[in-house]
């Protein structure tokens, strides 16, 4: 890895965000290619602060930053790149489920999926279901992602599964669900694909399930 690359993946681990647009930008100025800034730098940094969560060497607060910053790396680089000239690992359709208005942990979730390679849709909160449907046609999405944080609203992550099955989306769309009332067991009754009860697990969860199809 060049010092450019590491300098980089060294600010993204250490959350420095007010310093990496700088960094990246001269990266780009001097001829960096744009892939290895991604994957060497970017990507891999993310692949180290995961480990470091998971490993209780850091936490959510620290982990936020260093997404926040990954981020603002990663929209210096997404303009200049030709469609389809970076890989792909899939694509996710994110959100939090209609009735629900949280959208901190489907942030740091959301942020940590571009991190790790895969194209984002991010729609916010209090998500009708048909918006959802809407989307995921469009986009051909490979992952639907469900958030929740109120009880009350977490019944409406049936629904949505409900909903694609009546749709004839269910076997083209993997569902993974979070929150922080949401558990393994409620997401096997709900005949969701998975759970991740934190960015780190929704990462390598997308990534198997993709693998997988």
């Amino acid at each position: 890895m060049t010092d450019i690359l590491e300098t980089i993946q060294g600010m993204v681990i250490d959350g420095k965000f007010n310093d990496i647009e700088g960094e990246v930008q001269r990266a780009v100025d001097t001829g960096t290619d744009l892939n290895l800034l991604i994957n060497d730098a970017l990507i891999s940094a993310m692949d180290i602060v995961g480990k470091k969560f998971a490993d209780g060497v850091i936490y959510v607060p620290e982990m936020l930053v260093s997404a926040t910053t990954m981020k603002r790396g990663l929209d210096i680089i997404k303009p200049l790149l030709q469609s389809g000239e970076t890989q792909n690992r899939g694509t996710i359709v994110m959100g939090t489920v209609k009735g629900d208005l949280h959208d901190i942990g489907k942030n740091l979730v959301t942020m940590m999926m571009e991190g790790a390679g895969f194209k984002i849709i991010d729609l916010g909160v209090d998500v009708k279901i048909e918006n959802l449907l809407e989307t995921l046609k469009r986009e051909n999405a490979d992952i639907l992602g469900l958030s929740a944080l109120l009880t009350t609203t977490m019944p409406e992550m049936q629904k949505v599964i409900e909903a694609l099955e009546e749709a004839g989306l269910r076997e083209q769309v993997k569902v993974i669900v979070g929150g922080a009332p949401i558990d393994q067991a409620f997401a096997d009754t709900i005949g969701a694909d998975g759970f991740g009860k934190d960015a780190v697990e929704a990462v390598q969860l997308a990534r198997d399930l993709v693998a997988a199809k």
